[in-house]
């Protein structure tokens, strides 16, 4: 009797977790359609964050989890593309994670690696979605190879269309606007440039990715509230949204409750 109550447990549990996930998908569904009745953000920004607490909290290896924060952040890329959202930008290593333990920062750039050879394998889908990828940062401070294949994948991509994935790696928001200005100064230095003719345009040219619309919606991920140092001069306007969840586990329905919330926001961009 024991073993057969066991038995019937074990088909309980089974019978109410796939009747969960039928659930879920059905409200997933639901949500995305009603979404695209609202307006959809233009260009999304993501601080993918939260890897290296999900890897203590289920007890796995930090370079696993790594892994599937990247797989997680494909996903968000896909569903980006599924909304039409036209912009997607992911913070995937900041400056100041160049100071973490040495095997830590292996552990990110060996997934880095392993994923930019992915792009690489994968440019035909790439191309047939319409979409360019983007670096924005200090690339001189990754290993060669990164920075060779980042450069490949900038060159490769450069015509499949006017939809962007640009990913900022080794980048910081005060290093951006250090470097513009450094630029800008140059410039002055060279009569290219007089000091009255610095606007806001003048600056924003000068920026890593100069020509891309600010975001309308920057989601991170893990709990924590705040942007840590991402898009500092781009995000003045945009809608913030922190989710209670680490990168590996964030499911789709969380992701669409932000841009739900998003929707629910009045823009009035200081009017």
């Amino acid at each position: 009797m024991e073993r057969v109550r066991r038995l019937l447990l074990r088909v309980g549990d089974l019978i109410y977790s796939v009747a969960s996930r039928l659930e879920m998908a059905v409200y997933e569904r639901y949500l995305e359609e009603k979404l695209r009745t609202g307006p959809i953000p233009q260009h999304v920004a993501v601080i993918l964050d939260g890897n290296r607490r999900f890897a203590r909290r289920a007890g796995i290896p930090l370079r696993e989890a790594y892994r599937m924060g990247a797989r997680r952040a494909r996903e968000i890329a896909d569903w980006c593309d599924s909304l039409g959202v036209k912009h997607v930008t992911f913070f995937v290593l900041s400056t100041e994670n160049f100071s973490r333990p040495r095997e830590e920062l292996e552990a990110v750039l060996d997934v880095i690696r392993e994923n930019l050879r992915s792009l690489l394998s994968d440019l035909d889908a790439l191309k047939e979605k319409g979409v360019r990828v983007r670096f924005a940062g200090r690339l001189w401070m990754l290993p060669e190879d990164l920075r060779e294949m980042a450069g490949e994948i900038e060159e490769r991509t450069a015509g499949f269309g006017e939809r962007s994935l640009n990913i900022a790696i080794a980048y910081g928001g005060r290093a951006e606007i250090v470097d513009a200005v450094r630029k800008i100064a140059e410039e002055v230095r060279g009569g290219k440039l007089s000091p009255e003719e610095i606007d806001e345009g003048v600056i924003r040219r000068h920026l890593y990715l100069g020509d891309l619309p600010d975001p309308d919606l920057i989601v991170r991920t893990s709990g924590e509230e705040r942007i840590s140092n991402f898009l500092l001069w781009q995000s003045a306007y945009s809608e913030l949204c922190f989710l209670d969840v680490y990168l590996p586990a964030l499911r789709k329905v969380d992701f669409l409750r932000a841009v739900r919330e998003y929707q629910r926001r009045s823009r009035r961009f200081g009017r």
